[in-house]
Order: structure tokens, then C-alpha cells, then sequence
């Protein structure tokens, strides 16, 4: 167990040297973190509105909350700062970070922790309280302790390192006249009011209320057949975009009638989601849904694969079997590269399209289908049809309804829709807890051209999962590893996920520089090495002084300059 005075309290400019402005941007970062400087006075004018909008009680509940998720989110961001150290003396990274937002000064009097048994008693003393200072600005003398926020900010770091839910009690206040505030924490089961305090960590029912507010209208519009932007939901599709809610528009249009339809779009956009979708909104969608990639069967067997073979009709041909168009008889087959058919099963598909006929390979007999024919392509059929390398009359036919399917690219506000939806896809295949991506990640996703688009993007989530650590955010390097942080340069992420730095206008000199650098004797290693070093001298030794002065975290430059050391 340790006690206060056997726990080593580290230097806080490691956590100062996280925090980069970068005001050519419009935003404040704490390591991966965005942040916010807003005005004390703001804060408490909000403070003021909750007290009479909600009451004391349910503001009280909504503003330790609010302080509890903070806690949690630098706890996160003190493991990564000071990963080499024991849990009890990162624990202590806590008291500092409250100083250093400007919340309140912490000045510990008694701390017995234990992360093995779970034990933790903690007494601490807040100067300065910001939450007690606009409270008095706002309401005068207080009868109670009102430092709100900031126990839940307590409760949340704590909670977070010792792994079971520790609650704060404030048993003193600046607001009530006291000297300075004073807080208590322990386990939540030590406290004998242990269900009033359940209550408050709960979110407020005012929630649940306006949720219940918000299915008996959703109810309501449905039974006066409101026809919104709800009823274009399809199966399994997330988006909120624009452009997607046109497609599913479109989408719906096209279920209710027999048309074939025609899905354009980029590889990667989700055309057999979209497909899979006009069926279950048809009538049709009790019967069978059959996909079929054309580009994956060999030319000489795709009409066997479609449209069925009799028995010896050619060599290997060893049994009768129906072909894909037999197996969706009264639902909907979806051939997706439909310009990858060969001619012979062009001219077949337009008899199936037009006729509703069909014949086995190797057979005389005529067999009647009921098929919806969902198509799509990733390239412009009309210009094959130009080139001879696809039927016109089967285009015709095809190109009844075409959708066009828009890249992700052009609805970048879906990503973070998409990009929850695969944590909770991928958290569960590999039994993980992610706690969502870092706003520098966010950032990255959003800024991203995507050429893969979303499977791409499904391709991105499912790494950052495996290479995440439990109980954490993914952060942006395990989406691009080569993704470089500059800290205040406006840059892009490229398609091989590196930043793009957007050099001034005037850039010869650099040109002229990377023409320097680039002789054949050039290493890449050496200058990183040359870099690091002569950061580390023009800093004096400060480790993360010089981080910040190459745009790295303190551990990244940590860790290279282990590379550095002899073998």
C-alpha cells in the first residue's frame, strides 16, 4: 500500500507539453485530445441556466456527470503521458491536470492507495475553486458544497485508475464561507448512502423523458402517414448525409415497382447493401435474395453459374443443377460487374429480362423465371457499349432506373456513423472494449479522400481494434502509420496515410533544401537521429521540451530515442 509521502509527485511539464495551440486552425490540442479555452464566467452563466431550468438537484447530477466523463478522459491521456511509472504515481497526474485547466489548485492531505486490493481513502484541499467563485457571482452565499463539476471530475480520473467506482464528497466549501474546499473519496460501497449516490451517477431521467417524448411522436407521424426522411432507412445502411438519404429515396421509389435497376458507383460503396435493401422494402422480400459477382466466375462458366447446366453438357458437367436465376424465382438476383459477362450470357440475360424465360446449358427445354434483376458497375457501361464490349439492347434494359451511389468522399458527415457502427461490429469479434477513436483520429477520418471508400473505411476500424489496448481510444497512428503531426501546419492525410504539410506559397527554398538533401548518399534514419539529437541540445536535456519543438508527444520521442541507443 502507499501512503502520500512514500508516492514520488513527478514534474508537470510532461502533461504542460501536450497542450499545443494551433490558432491557424482554430483549435487546442492536449496530446490527441481537441480543447476548449472558455471563459470561467461562461461556465458559471450555464451553471446558472441549468439551476433554473432543471432545479438544483437535476443540475447538480447533469454537471457531475459532465465533470466525471473530463476525469475519465484525462485519466486516459495521463497513462499514455507517463506509461513508465506505477499506477499510484500516475495516479498523482490527476491533482495536476485540475491545475493546470485552471480549475482549482489541489493540495493532497492524506492518500492511502492500493491497485492490488482495491483500497483507496483520499483527502484532498481545493484552492481556488472556479466553481465556487462563479457560484458566489451568481447566487451569493452558498448552504451547501457546490463544487459540482469538479468532484465529478475527481470521481471520474480516480475511478478510471483504481478499476471500481470511487466517489468524492465535498465536506467543506469557499462558497459557504470556509477557508478553502475540502473533499473526501472512497469506494462507492463504503458510503452509507450508497443508493442516493447510485442515483446522481446515473444519467438524469429528464433524458428518458424526452426520449419517451420522441417515440410517442415518431407514433404519431406514423399514424398520419407523415412520409419523413425515417421511412428511407434501409437494411443495414448508416448514413444521415444528404446524398445518402437521396439514395435511399431513390431506392424506395424503385421497390415499389419491377423495374431492373442499375446501382453506379465507385468500388467500395456499398452497392449490395443498397441492393439487399431495394428488396427487403419490395413485396418480395419474403423470397430469396441471391448476389452474384460476375468478375468471380471464369467466362466459360458464368452461364452455368446463372442460368443452370443439364447433365453432360460438357465435360465435368456430371449432374443437372439450377443456375443462380432458378434459386431467385420470385425474389431478386443482384449481379454485381454485370459488364464481366461474356456475350453469350448477355444475350441470354436480355432474353431472361425480356421474355422472363430461360434454358440450362446443355438443354431445349424453356423454363419460366420470376426474377427482379438488380445490376451494378463500377464503370461506365455506356462507353463499353461504345467500345463493343457490351451489349446496346441489354444497356437499354439494364439502364431503366440507374442510382448512382456516391463515394464516401461526399458524405464525410456519415463517418462518424459508420465508423461507431464497425467499433461495435469489431469489438465484438475480438472480445475488446474501445472506447471510441481520439479527436485527432476523428480529424484524420474526416479529412481523408477514402479511395477504398467504405470498405476502406471497415478495413481502417478493424485495425485500429486489434492494435488498441482495452479501455482505450484509438489513436491516429493505428489508423496511419505513417501519419505525421505537425502540431500547427495545416496538412491532409494522402492516400497512403501520410500528412500532407501545405507549404506556403513561396516554397523554393524548401525545394531547394530537399534537392540539397536528397544525394544518394542520403539516409533518412541519420537525419531523424541528427534531428533528435540536436532538439535534445537546443533543449537542454528536457525531453519534452524538445518533443514539442519536433511536434511529437513525449513518448513518441522517447521511443525513438531508445532507437537510438546502442544495441
Amino acid at each position: 500500500m502507499n501512503d502520500l509521502d512514500s508516492l514520488k509527485i513527478l514534474d508537470p511539464e510532461d502533461l504542460i507539453s501536450g497542450i499545443r495551440f494551433s490558432s491557424e486552425q482554430g483549435k487546442i490540442w492536449f496530446n490527441e485530445q481537441r480543447m476548449l479555452l472558455i471563459h470561467a464566467n461562461v461556465m458559471g452563466q450555464l451553471r446558472k441556466e441549468l439551476v433554473e431550468t432543471l432545479g438544483v438537484q437535476r443540475a447538480k447530477r447533469f454537471l457531475m456527470r459532465f465533470g466525471y466523463h473530463s476525469g475519465l478522459k484525462d485519466a486516459e491521456v495521463a497513462r499514455k503521458v507517463r506509461p513508465h511509472i506505477t499506477k499510484e504515481e500516475m495516479f498523482m497526474a490527476g491533482p495536476q491536470l485540475h491545475a493546470i485547466r485552471g480549475m482549482v489548485k489541489v493540495v493532497p492531505t492524506k492518500l492511502e492507495i492500493d491497485m492490488e486490493s482495491g483500497h483507496f481513502l483520499g483527502e484532498f484541499d481545493w484552492f481556488n475553486s472556479y466553481e465556487a467563485d462563479v457560484h458566489q457571482h451568481y447566487f451569493g452565499h452558498a448552504e451547501e458544497p457546490i463544487c459540482w463539476s469538479l468532484l465529478g471530475y475527481s470521481s471520474g480520473y480516480t475511478s478510471y485508475f483504481m478499476g471500481q467506482t470511487i466517489i468524492y464528497k465535498e465536506t467543506r466549501c469557499a462558497a459557504m464561507g470556509d477557508d478553502c474546499c475540502r473533499i473526501v473519496g472512497k469506494p462507492l460501497d463504503e458510503w452509507e448512502d450508497k443508493a442516493e449516490i447510485e442515483k446522481f451517477m446515473l444519467p438524469d431521467p429528464v433524458a428518458e423523458e424526452l426520449f419517451a417524448l420522441r417515440n410517442e411522436l415518431v407514433r404519431l407521424r406514423d399514424t398520419v402517414g407523415d412520409d419523413s426522411e425515417y421511412d428511407y432507412k434501409i437494411f443495414n445502411s448508416i448514413g444521415q448525409s444528404a446524398a445518402f438519404i437521396k439514395v435511399c429515396k431513390l431506392i424506395k421509389k424503385a421497390a415499389n415497382s419491377r423495374a431492373t435497376v442499375l446501382l453506379q458507383g465507385e468500388t467500395g460503396v456499398g452497392k449490395e447493401v443498397f441492393a439487399r435493401g431495394l428488396h427487403v422494402s419490395s413485396d418480395r422480400a419474403e423470397n430469396p435474395f441471391v448476389a452474384v459477382n460476375c468478375a468471380c466466375i471464369p467466362p466459360e462458366l458464368i452461364e452455368a453459374e446463372l442460368f443452370g447446366v443439364e447433365k453432360g453438357a460438357y465435360t465435368g458437367a456430371s449432374q443437372s443443377r439450377e443456375g443462380k436465376f432458378e434459386r431467385a424465382d420470385g425474389g431478386t438476383i443482384f449481379l454485381d460487374e454485370v459488364i464481366e459477362l461474356s456475350p453469350r450470357a448477355q444475350a441470354t440475360l436480355l432474353r431472361v429480362l425480356q421474355e422472363g424465360e430461360l434454358e440450362r446449358v446443355g438443354d431445349t427445354r424453356t423454363r419460366t423465371v420470376d426474377v427482379r434483376v438488380v445490376t451494378a458497375t463500377n464503370e461506365d457501361l455506356q462507353q463499353a457499349v461504345q467500345e463493343g464490349r457490351f451489349r446496346a439492347d441489354l444497356f437499354y434494359r439494364l439502364n431503366i432506373f440507374p442510382v448512382h451511389i456516391p463515394p464516401l468522399r461526399e458524405r464525410k458527415e456519415d463517418i462518424p456513423l459508420l465508423t461507431q457502427y464497425f467499433l461495435e461490429r469489431y469489438q465484438t469479434i475480438y472480445n475488446k472494449r474501445i472506447l471510441g477513436v481520439t479527436d485527432k483520429s476523428r480529424e484524420a477520418l474526416l479529412e481523408y479522400q477514402w479511395p477504398g471508400n467504405i470498405r476502406e473505411l471497415e478495413n481502417l476500424i478493424e485495425r485500429g481494434v486489434i492494435l488498441t489496448d482495452n479501455n482505450n481510444e484509438i489513436e491516429v497512428c493505428s489508423f496511419f502509420p505513417a501519419f505525421k503531426d505537425s502540431g500547427s501546419a495545416v496538412g491532409r492525410v494522402q492516400q497512403d496515410g501520410s500528412l500532407r504539410e501545405e507549404v506556403p506559397a513561396d516554397d523554393g527554398d524548401q525545394e531547394a533544401w530537399c534537392e540539397r538533401l536528397l544525394t544518394e548518399n542520403f539516409s533518412l534514419e541519420s537525419l531523424e537521429q541528427s534531428l533528435i539529437r540536436h532538439a535534445l541540445k537546443v533543449a537542454d536535456g528536457n525531453v519534452s521540451k524538445a518533443a514539442r519543438t519536433l511536434g511529437l508527444t513525449r513518448p513518441a520521442l522517447a521511443y525513438r530515442m531508445k532507437k537510438l541507443e546502442p544495441s
